[in-house]
């Protein structure tokens, strides 16, 4: 039992440390995103079985690469490809043993597969959400939650992005540098998206959204050694550092989740915090403002506290006014009427969430807890009840579950 325990752990360290970067080396030889997918999972299911009895290996990345390899030299020859593919996929395992003695072992080719998932020909609404699934491992019912849609419906939308670049002949190299630019917001959105996921699991359960959130900040920092020059680079990279700044905070010493604006500022890390002041101040010297300058604008506001001891909850509300003539999304909406409610009240935060229209927040639940904050303050004990029981059940998170509950009781 204690081998099995480790080997399962080695085999989870692996696949979050190296899941992206070997399914990034593997579909750029084969064009083929679902066939590398399949021997990657082969090859995890091959780690399993074999490890408890041989050992870990010395260097997991290479056995993993080579089983995977062979997966796919196998489906190859089952098919009776043509010659010239299974050229291909002989060179790539040329490439791969090379590589299995060299340190590191494999390039970090991510930042290429997001850029491809990016490709004009692609859907425009599955492109975050493939770079999601494909290069940071997150399966489809969670990319759905994160886009309000049914798993169903995400799980289409990516078996025919798949399906167009193998079919479609899209080629795998890097863009060329004058094309970078047009493909730049899905890349950033879909690195913020993993960089929330990692960020969303508060009491760090699941180990591979643990390692979410320091390979978004890592993939931030070799894109701005990419783009140097997209101001919006630096933005999110500032954004990600202020809100991981505070990841300290966020449980008390019983493990109770903090919420932002009741955390110890001693407890952040100012050292973080001051990078992402730099960063910010770098992006904002451009002159081309973008959704992602306002989103750090608002955390660095935030961060602030520290020095002043207070929120300047109006200037919030000006970003976030801002942000949603730029990127109208429902959270945004929604971190707009609770600023406005710090700002100005609960009535006038209340009248601001009310111009979101209903159907777009049914399962939405960082509406469903403010709206009952906002009742409850005014004195609207049965609607607060309501909503606060909505927001629960919408609930994942137990400490975040724990700590609505705690609210419900109290307001």
């Amino acid at each position: 039992m204690i081998a099995e325990a480790a080997t399962r752990a080695a085999v989870e360290r692996a696949a979050r440390e190296s899941y992206g970067r070997l399914l990034a080396f593997l579909a750029a030889r084969t064009h083929d995103l679902a066939a590398a997918e399949d021997a990657l999972a082969d090859a995890f299911q091959a780690a399993l079985e074999h490890w408890p009895r041989d050992g870990v290996p010395t260097k997991p990345e290479a056995w993993l690469m080579t089983a995977a390899k062979r997966r796919l030299l196998d489906r190859a020859r089952h098919a009776q490809v043509h010659a010239q593919a299974t050229a291909a996929l002989a060179q790539a395992a040329a490439e791969a043993q090379a590589r299995a003695n060299a340190d590191p072992v494999f390039p970090d080719e991510r930042l290429k597969l997001l850029f491809l998932c990016a490709h004009p020909a692609i859907d425009a609404h599955a492109r975050t959400p493939l770079m999601l699934q494909t290069v940071l491992g997150l399966d489809a019912a969670r990319i759905a939650s994160a886009f309000l849609v049914a798993p169903a419906t995400m799980g289409q939308r990516l078996s025919r992005a798949k399906t167009k670049i193998r079919d479609a002949g899209i080629g795998f190299d890097m863009p060329l540098a004058a094309e970078l630019p047009a493909r730049l917001a899905a890349v950033l959105e879909a690195i913020y998206a993993a960089y929330g996921s990692g960020w969303d699991d508060v009491a760090g359960a699941d180990a591979k959204r643990r390692g979410l959130a320091a390979e978004a900040i890592e993939l931030g920092r070799v894109l701005g050694a990419l783009l140097p020059q997209e101001p919006e680079v630096p933005a999110l990279l500032a954004l990600m550092l202020y809100c991981e700044s505070r990841r300290a905070a966020r449980r008390d010493a019983a493990g109770a989740y903090v919420p932002l604006s009741e955390q110890n500022v001693a407890d952040w890390s100012h050292s973080l915090i001051d990078e992402a002041d730099h960063l910010l101040r770098l992006a904002l010297a451009r002159r081309r403002p973008g959704r992602f300058q306002l989103e750090a604008a608002i955390q660095s506001v935030h961060a602030a506290r520290r020095l002043s001891g207070h929120t300047d909850w109006h200037a919030v509300a000006l970003l976030y006014a801002a942000l949603r003539q730029l990127a109208p999304t429902i959270g945004a909406a929604t971190a707009h009427a609770a600023a406005v409610a710090e700002a100005y009240g609960a009535e006038a935060g209340w009248t601001q969430l009310q111009t979101i229209p209903a159907a777009a927040v049914a399962q939405y639940q960082p509406y469903w807890a403010l709206a009952g904050h906002l009742l409850a303050r005014l004195g609207r004990r049965a609607e607060a009840n309501a909503a606060y029981a909505r927001a629960i059940g919408l609930c994942e998170d137990a400490a975040m579950r724990e700590l609505l509950q705690r609210r419900r009781m109290a307001d």
